[in-house]
């Protein structure tokens, strides 16, 4: 099974050494995408950068062949735990019916003092 290892244009280039989306054959990885534009801006919201992070994850998705209804899995990591419930509206829109299992960890700080949400999400696209 060859591993397919995706850069996705018009993402927000890595910050480090990483790629945007891994695909093994019926499985992608997605990497942490955060709430900032390709061009360096970031909303001072949470929610404005939590849908920006959700729009990067289903761009990169779509890149590597998925859908949302196929995201097995998804982390979220907010600096702010209180805000959940502000996000949750747009979580909802997303995946819709879908529920993937999910886990939410409030972190003391991303890779930017800005940012205050990361996405990371895992899909099976076998099915």
């Amino acid at each position: 099974m060859p591993i397919e290892r995706l850069m996705v244009a018009g993402q927000m280039v890595p910050v480090s050494h990483y790629c945007h989306v891994v695909k093994a054959g019926d499985w992608i990885w997605l990497s942490g995408m955060v709430g900032m534009r390709a061009d360096g801006s970031i909303p001072e919201d949470t929610v404005g950068q939590f849908e920006i992070a959700l729009e990067s994850i289903d761009t990169c998705l779509r890149a590597a062949g998925g859908r949302p209804d196929q995201i097995v899995k998804v982390q979220v990591f907010m600096t702010d735990i209180a805000e959940r419930a502000r996000i949750n509206p747009v979580r909802q829109r997303y995946f819709g019916e879908h529920r993937p299992a999910s886990t939410l960890v409030e972190v003391s700080a991303l890779v930017d003092p800005r940012m205050t949400v990361e996405i990371e999400a895992v899909a099976y696209i076998g099915a």
